[in-house]
């Protein structure tokens, strides 16, 4: 285990403090820490970092395990470079769409067929912008017809206009790795330039996140976490989309293929605490994190992109001490960012957790540790 408290050069936002500075209980907080070292000993788990700040004061931060196992053992480091998967979602695609609809392009309510005329019929010219940052425009979760490697981007997102709804429009949550990659294309041609250009210059450049982007290069690919292994490939994947869907994509995409560092994860987390930061408007982050499904039945309710706590909640990967109102979003990798405001608490966990296999281990561990980290707070 390596402790990246006071060695890290954090970005703003955040500062380092150590746990009874950040007011958690110190052997309380090393107990929720112990519980990734056991997953790790009992090899359900190659590796994590996680970071755990209140109100900016960085309580923890620590490394723990591998970043690779195979085909040969590298130790997971505070920095190491994460593939962030659908936390994209919420640190990328949300955030871009956000600014879009600041600066007066957009509103949640205009249909989706106004910037994509193809979607009539069978119900698709009833979706709005805001069915698809809710998980509600009745989308499936996914398509295998985007992977074929013969098809251009454009005929893929073409082809999503032909995906039958499997419900109507705001009367079901169903998470959609569809919507987002349309949200994405959206940014796109809304912005005039790539996804990717329009997050850092909007986002990532003015929070001062220098490690996450899409599509890392050189040394800093080849020292990121290691995920599955790929038959096709004959090898383990690193520093490269795990996400099929959005490698067919070029590795760009709304709805995955954002890497970063969880130091920068938890000060984007930091952000939504503060306000936007100077980033999004103080009214953006209250709309994006209020409840914006509470007719529908079920135990997820969304807001903008994010899962937002309520009342009854139940399952949820931020387990069962955080606040109501706490919002978060999980990474198919192994990723997670919760934010609890009234208790001002951030929480970054990332883990390479596909790099054993696609177990259901971390369903169990999440809720176990974020309820650690809850108890320990004074």
């Amino acid at each position: 285990m390596t402790d990246g408290l006071y060695e890290t050069r954090w970005p703003p936002g955040l500062h380092p403090a150590g746990p009874a500075a950040a007011g958690f209980d110190p052997d309380r907080l090393e107990a929720a820490i112990r519980l990734l070292e056991q997953e790790i000993a009992a090899e359900r788990l190659p590796g994590a970092v996680v970071v755990i700040a209140r109100d900016g004061a960085v309580a923890a931060h620590r490394a723990l395990g591998w970043a690779a196992v195979y085909p040969r053992r590298r130790p997971m480091t505070p920095g190491t470079l994460f593939d962030l998967a659908s936390l994209t979602k919420v640190m990328a695609t949300l955030p871009a769409v956000l600014r879009l609809m600041e600066m007066g392009e957009i509103r949640l309510d205009d249909p989706l067929h106004l910037f994509f005329p193809e979607y009539q019929g069978d119900g698709r010219q009833e979706i709005r912008i805001r069915h698809l940052l809710t998980h509600t425009s009745g989308l499936p979760a996914g398509s295998l017809s985007l992977r074929e490697p013969a098809a251009s981007q454009e005929e893929r997102i073409a082809r999503i206009a032909q995906v039958p709804l499997e419900a109507p429009p705001g009367s079901r949550i169903i998470y959609s790795d569809l919507g987002f990659i349309l949200l994405g294309e959206l940014v796109a041609r809304l912005s005039a330039r790539p996804l990717e250009r329009f997050v850092r210059e909007q986002v990532h450049g003015p929070l001062g996140l220098e490690e996450t982007g899409y599509l890392p290069e050189g040394e800093r690919a080849a020292s990121a976490a290691a995920t599955e292994f790929r038959e096709h490939l004959g090898r383990y994947q690193c520093g490269e989309v795990h996400d099929q869907t959005a490698t067919a994509l070029g590795g760009v995409s709304g709805h995955a293929g954002l890497f970063g560092t969880a130091p920068e994860v938890a000060a984007y987390g930091q952000m939504w605490l503060d306000g936007g930061s100077g980033v999004l408007s103080p009214a953006s982050v209250a709309a994006a994190t209020r409840d914006q499904t509470p007719h529908i039945a079920g135990d997820e309710h969304r807001g903008l992109g994010w899962i937002v706590v309520h009342e009854g909640a139940a399952f949820l990967s931020c387990g069962d001490l955080f606040s109501v109102g706490s919002f978060g979003h999980t990474g198919f990798t192994g990723t997670s960012l919760w934010v609890d405001p009234h208790r001002r608490l951030v929480v970054a966990l990332l883990t390479n957790r596909v790099h054993f296999g696609r177990s259901d281990h971390i369903r169990r561990l999440r809720p176990l540790f974020h309820n650690a980290v809850a108890a320990a707070l004074k």
